[in-house]
């Protein structure tokens, strides 16, 4: 049972813009009470022009951790007081956690969540070929996970040559096995790439369900060509997660591909930063998932 809320209640949390919809709450309140912490962890909205003021003010009240969503994991970056070597190379910063001489130490779990699956999954990626769908946000901690995998060949994908370019030139010192690829619309070179690819994540939000828009989550990032590519037994990673399937992965399975969505990678993350921010080794990640699975409901 969770513990009532006292004055000793200690506060952790999301910040986002948009953030109410999160899951993490419910994820984090859920193994929080396992564990018999008093704590209460919060989604709490920021707007991009008030995130330092929110920062601060945060670690003024000796908030025990945070998690940081799009679209401020760029920019906390800049307010934390180091980064971890794994943050920095990243060059964004999903958990902030209390400093010992003060302030943030600005690191990255989502690589660590999105590794999980994959690794329990199959054991051996070394020497695999994958393919990133975009170069947003959250390619560059996916081309980190898929370098740490031992991928000898990642080709991006991306419909901006210029955030593509910019992206491959930022990532170039540590993983020289990344390559970029036009995505346009009947691109050889992509249907190719999809042809040897051992592994394909999806990191656009085509095909995500979004409120007052029925028809988004009917929407699927690879054109029908482009799904033929698909060979039977490779594996498909979409980072989302609702809904459950998504378009992607419904068609990716009708291929005979092996389909993960997001929501673990959601979860292992989330149970990194809880382990960071209380210093156990084991949380009680069950609890987390079945939290957000039931928040997410049928």
């Amino acid at each position: 049972m969770p513990q009532p809320i006292s004055g000793s209640t200690a506060l952790a949390g999301v910040l986002g813009d948009p953030v109410r919809h999160s899951l993490s709450p419910a994820m984090h309140n859920a193994a929080l009470a396992e564990l018999g912490l008093n704590w209460v962890y919060l989604a709490m909205p920021t707007r991009a022009d008030q995130l330092a003021v929110v920062v601060q003010g945060l670690e003024a009240i000796d908030c025990r951790g945070l998690n940081v969503t799009l679209p401020h994991k760029q920019a906390v970056a800049g307010l934390c007081r180091s980064l971890s070597p794994l943050a920095q190379r990243v060059g964004a910063v999903n958990t902030l956690v209390r400093h010992q001489q003060g302030g943030w130490l600005g690191e990255n779990t989502d690589v660590e969540g999105f590794l999980a699956p994959l690794r329990s999954t199959e054991q051996n990626w070394q020497g695999r070929r994958a393919v990133v769908l975009g170069c947003g946000g959250s390619a560059r901690a996916v081309v980190a996970a898929l370098v740490e995998l031992g991928c000898s060949s990642i080709a991006m994908a991306g419909r901006s040559s210029d955030r593509l370019a910019a992206l491959l030139a930022t990532c170039h010192s540590w993983a020289p096995q990344l390559r970029g690829l036009e995505w346009a619309e009947g691109s050889a070179a992509l249907a190719e790439a999809l042809a040897l690819a051992d592994l394909v994540v999806n990191t656009t939000p085509v095909g995500m369900a979004a409120a007052g828009n029925p028809d988004a989550a009917r929407h699927c990032p690879l054109s029908p060509g482009e799904l033929e590519a698909l060979q039977p037994g490779s594996t498909v990673y979409d980072l989302i997660y609702t809904p459950r399937p998504t378009a992607l992965l419904l068609a990716a399975s009708q291929r005979g591909c092996r389909g993960l969505d997001g929501l673990e990678m959601l979860v292992q993350q989330g149970a990194a930063s809880l382990r960071r921010w209380s210093g156990l080794e084991q949380v009680p990640v069950a609890a987390m998932r079945a939290a957000a699975l039931a928040q997410l409901g049928p």
